[in-house]
């Protein structure tokens, strides 16, 4: 379960870094205070829904 949650973890990190390589003006609209919100919360819900997902392969010790 750790790994699924560190593997989301690190996919919604490398998806927020992505941007970074845009022009400088398009940076504030998508790292705006609103977009940075909404990140912050999938990193919070997007991990229970890929254990939720995930429940059997990770019941079955991931076989």
């Amino acid at each position: 379960m750790a790994a699924s949650v560190l593997v989301t973890w690190t996919m919604l990190i490398v998806l927020l870094l992505a941007p970074s390589a845009l022009p400088e003006e398009w940076q504030y609209y998508i790292y705006s205070p609103a977009s940075v919100g909404l990140w912050m919360l999938t990193m919070l819900v997007v991990p229970v829904v890929v254990c939720t997902v995930k429940w059997p392969w990770i019941k079955s010790g991931s076989r």
